[in-house]
């Protein structure tokens, strides 16, 4: 058994089974990279809407053999040799997408502006998109093998929720739908109230230097 190239790899992974899809995690990624304006296309983890019954998000792993810094031709793509977070050299990078081609996952995507590209850099240790999704489905995982589980358990009840859906749309039994709508419409909005506080904290503190 060979050794694990990284010595702390921890990346951000998703369980669709608690998934909505509210894109939180999109907002909270780019408020804390400093952008002037919220836009899905600009953050560092992307939601990914296939269903009202399956939603996910995706993010860099992290891999130990990174097929992007591999297909990169212009040697732009490097790693963390502590925790194979992804290092972008924006001299370098010409904004080919031979990286966003090359990845399996899904991780890694281009900036709108700058063309650059961009992935996850895990917010220094403690990723907002992990602490303001308001259902709890993203937290930290070491390994593929307990990223794709969950991913799998997710599909395996696939079937059943889709049934369960549409014998409430067809019977019109709206109550418990809408009761978990309110419940859910409610810690969407605690956590973008604190979001939105975090974010004029670090504006003020930014302005005050």
């Amino acid at each position: 058994m060979s050794l694990p190239k990284f010595k702390s790899r921890k990346f951000v992974s998703v369980d669709p089974l608690k998934c909505t899809g509210c894109g939180i995690c999109e907002y909270a990624c780019t408020l804390e990279k400093g952008e002037k304006a919220w836009n899905p296309i600009r953050s560092r983890i992307r939601v990914v809407r296939m269903s009202p019954v399956f939603n996910f998000a995706l993010a860099c792993r992290f891999c130990e053999d990174a097929k992007c810094v591999t297909a990169c031709p212009e040697d732009a793509l490097s790693q963390s040799e502590e925790n194979g977070v992804l290092l972008v050299n924006d001299k370098k990078c010409m904004g080919c997408d031979w990286c966003v081609q090359a990845c399996p996952h899904g991780g890694i995507m281009l900036h709108s502006d700058t063309g650059k590209a961009i992935a996850c850099d895990l917010c220094e240790g403690e990723p907002n998109c992990v602490e303001f999704c308001p259902e709890e489905a993203l937290d930290l995982v070491s390994t593929d093998e307990e990223a794709e589980k969950r991913f799998n358990k997710a599909l395996e009840k696939l079937p059943e929720a889709t049934e369960h859906l549409s014998i409430t749309v067809k019977t019109k039994n709206w109550k418990p739908l809408l009761t978990e709508a309110e419940k859910r419409s409610m810690r969407v909005t605690e956590k973008l109230e604190a979001l939105n506080k975090k974010a004029c904290s670090k504006e003020k503190k930014q302005t005050k230097k």
